[in-house]
């Protein structure tokens, strides 16, 4: 009898952020380490702390005067508020320093530090997890998907619309994206019973966030902190970098209708469609529906009020994980008396909803393990510095289109808005005078290049989401990277644009 062949498949998210680890690892040993001198507001003493490489602090008056001295070009307020939290980097100040190579116990280390740095999103993601499956049980989910099914029939692509648009504002405004991981669970079985696959829904979540924040408006993240530390107002290329998320948004939703379009009209089109029974069983509901009781929707009203309280939290607040995750537990605490359900029952269903969620709450911790690694093998300057050397002098056109693909490089080992904005654009913006580029067009490179990178990167959030919905990277990277493309050179032209307007 011929024996059946083994079907390569691609490693799952934990694989995949265990080969960025060690190859992030492998750099410390390759790439000479070194660092910026960095500039940070002391708020207990009142004065401004300036590190070397070396570790020396040197205090220096809390004035314009100081920053105009040091070259950092940021205003003054920003840094005394505590606007500017971060340490920032002072141009010109880089130094080699002794190599630090992450060996072995340094790359089994960092999966666990990273675990313990974001315990915050960890426990957002347990404490989420338990009131969907508090949900789950109830059938809460199943009868409101039969409802909506009924309501959107024939205009199913409302949906992709709507959620996409939704999104990218909240992207836009206040830098939506890790929180868009509590939509998956819900909205994955309403795509699926409109006939689209789970790929269109990720799009749909995971790309209006995407879009949103890579041409942020307001968003005090990555933009508000970008222009702080260009020395720029918020306001200086906001109407640029709006007109441009209009443009974006648009291309976003045609490519993903186009996809969706044909996966509803020829379900072997999907690029999961080797998955498609798997992920009917897990998300889509099974046999006879149940009735939408009372009970479900005063349950389901109160899982949504939540979000809308969380959305309000985020934008009137400024709410950070520590009070989203005490909101949803507060949402738990009511289920427990809207279910019906027992408190013993409730008990093992909430449990069991986290348990559900440990692997996503893994990946995120390992993805912050590759940022440890990178910066306790103090590499990521070395990268800056090589990049700023190598770009200055050059002319404005080709400038700024190799800033955005720097950004793009920079964000792969630096996912975090804030800590690429207070590191890099202090560098970059003093370059721009030199070749006659503004620092508002410094500041959208910064915005795109971070945004584009975002799309893929294993640093990012991109594996956990894909965790949620059980679907391979190489599946995601087949379906994104044509838009990928796209929007790049739609960057680019954007860029150009505003080098003469």
């Amino acid at each position: 009898m011929e024996k059946k062949k083994k079907k390569l498949s691609f490693p799952s998210a934990l694989t995949v952020l265990f080969i960025v680890l060690i190859f992030a690892a492998i750099l410390t040993a390759v790439v000479p380490a070194g660092l910026y001198s960095k500039l940070a507001y002391n708020a207990q003493t009142e004065m401004f702390e300036v590190t070397n490489p070396e570790g020396e602090i040197t205090k220096m008056d809390p004035t314009q005067e100081t920053l105009d001295e040091l070259g950092v070009t940021g205003n003054l307020d920003k840094f005394l508020d505590g606007t500017i939290s971060k340490p920032v980097a002072i141009p010109g100040t880089y130094e080699t320093v002794e190599q630090n190579p992450q060996g072995v116990f340094e790359i089994l280390l960092a999966p666990i530090s990273g675990v313990y740095d974001s315990i915050d999103i960890i426990l957002f993601i347990f404490v989420l997890g338990g009131c969907i499956g508090v949900l789950n049980y109830m059938g809460a989910f199943n009868s409101a998907i039969a409802v909506l099914s009924k309501i959107t029939k024939g205009k199913e692509y409302i949906l992709i619309v709507l959620i996409t648009i939704i999104i990218a504002a909240g992207g836009t405004t206040f830098g939506l994206a890790e929180e868009t991981i509590a939509l998956y669970p819900i909205l994955v079985p309403v795509f699926l019973a409109a006939g689209y696959d789970v790929i269109v829904c990720i799009a749909a979540i995971y790309m209006g966030s995407s879009i949103g924040t890579m041409f942020p408006t307001i968003n005090p993240f990555s933009v508000g902190n970008a222009s702080n530390a260009a020395g720029i107002s918020l306001a200086d290329g906001m109407g640029f970098r709006f007109a441009a998320l209009i443009i974006g948004v648009i291309i976003t939703l045609v490519y993903i209708l186009r996809y969706a379009k044909k996966v509803k009209a020829d379900p072997t089109k999907s690029i999961c469609y080797d998955q498609y029974e798997y992920h009917m069983k897990k998300f889509g509901h099974q046999g006879e529906v149940p009735e939408f009781t009372g009970r479900m929707k005063l349950s389901l009203a109160v899982f949504g009020i939540t979000f809308g309280v969380l959305v309000w939290g985020l934008v009137a607040k400024q709410w950070w994980f520590d009070s989203m995750t005490a909101l949803f537990l507060a949402c738990a605490i009511i289920l427990a008396f809207t279910s019906g359900i027992g408190e013993k029952n409730f008990m093992d269903q909430f449990i069991g909803g986290a348990a559900d969620l440990m692997s996503v709450a893994l990946v995120v911790g390992v993805a912050r393990g590759i940022n440890i690694i990178l910066e306790n093998g103090m590499v990521s300057d070395t990268i800056l510095a090589f990049f700023s050397g190598a770009i200055s002098g050059m002319n404005p056109v080709l400038f700024i289109i190799l800033m955005m693909l720097v950004f793009i490089v920079l964000g792969f080992f630096i996912s975090s808005s804030s800590g690429l904005a207070v590191l890099s654009v202090p560098i970059m913006a003093p370059l721009a005078d030199t070749v006659g580029v503004s620092r508002a067009a410094i500041v959208s490179a910064y915005a795109y290049g971070l945004g584009l990178i975002s799309f893929i990167t294993p640093a990012g959030l991109i594996l956990a989401s894909l965790a949620m919905v059980d679907v391979t990277y190489d599946k995601w990277l087949k379906f994104i990277m044509p838009l990928m493309g796209i929007m790049a050179g739609f960057s680019a032209v954007m860029l150009v644009i505003q080098l003469f307007l």
